[in-house]
């Protein structure tokens, strides 16, 4: 009877030894998301729903496009990359870092001025030729690296257009990406800035002065794709990204959810 029990607990530690790479395999079942610093909020919450439903963790990193982009390019373990521009996304499927195949058009936005919540400035009617740097004065305008970051290239792009980018030029404050700037204007390091519609929105400390029209700069589109070297399952989130969940949460933040292509 002795070696009996001695028989059955020792077939009982096997099956549990057997079963620790297993679980341990289930536990460790996640992505990690590359996303523009402006889908912070909203995508935070939409992780927590995938994760919810599906079981896989996802560990999401927010910086400038434009940084992550290249963090990609030098080898950095990205499943998922989601650009705040076209241009970004088209260089990684120009250098083959991604999955083109599975790219999609998912989100929208738009371009606003801010001003720290207790300043004195008024609306503002955004048109070409509008007076931007009697509105700054000796102050600046915060918002993303114009020479690489896509807030700052949508703004650049808008005041060259109104004809106003040579009036200001010397008053840009650049940051490393667009909640950097959103930051600096809050805090009234910047006594305005321009950033996107859903970033002013989330932040107490700015208030929106005014609107660029949409045909002042081109157009503020998200792109998602999985990179080249991602896990299969990362599918699951991109599909999860179209779900009517994902798309009240991201309306609620403020972003157009796009038509899929």
């Amino acid at each position: 009877m002795f070696e009996r029990r001695n028989v059955l607990a020792a077939i009982a530690a096997a099956i549990a030894v057997a079963g620790l790479p297993l679980a341990s395999a289930a536990q460790e079942k996640s992505i990690t998301v590359f996303a523009a610093a402006s889908l912070k909020n909203a995508l935070d919450e939409i992780d927590g729903l995938f994760t919810k439903q599906s079981g896989i963790k996802v560990v999401s990193s927010y910086a400038a496009s434009s940084s992550l982009m290249k963090q990609i390019e030098q080898g950095a373990p990205a499943d998922v990359f989601l650009s705040a521009d076209i241009d970004w996304m088209d260089y990684g499927t120009n250098h083959n870092l991604i999955k083109s195949d599975t790219r999609e058009n998912l989100l929208g936005n738009r371009l606003v001025l801010i001003a720290p919540k207790d300043s004195k400035i008024g609306n503002v009617t955004i048109a070409p030729g509008f007076d931007l740097a009697a509105l700054v004065g000796s102050g600046h305008i915060a918002t993303g690296d114009v020479r690489a970051v896509p807030a700052g290239l949508y703004a650049k792009a808008a005041l060259e257009k109104l004809g106003v980018w040579s009036s200001v030029e010397s008053r840009i404050a650049m940051a490393e990406n667009v909640r950097a700037a959103l930051v600096l204007v809050a805090r009234g390091e910047a006594s305005l800035g321009i950033v996107y519609e859903t970033d002013a929105k989330i932040d107490p400390g700015v208030k929106i002065i005014g609107v660029f029209p949409e045909d002042s700069h081109p157009p503020i589109i998200y792109p998602v794709a999985m990179t080249k070297n991602a896990k299969p399952y990362a599918a699951e989130y991109l599909a999860f990204l179209i779900t009517p969940e994902a798309k009240a949460v991201f309306e609620r933040y403020g972003f157009r959810v796009l038509p899929k292509s």
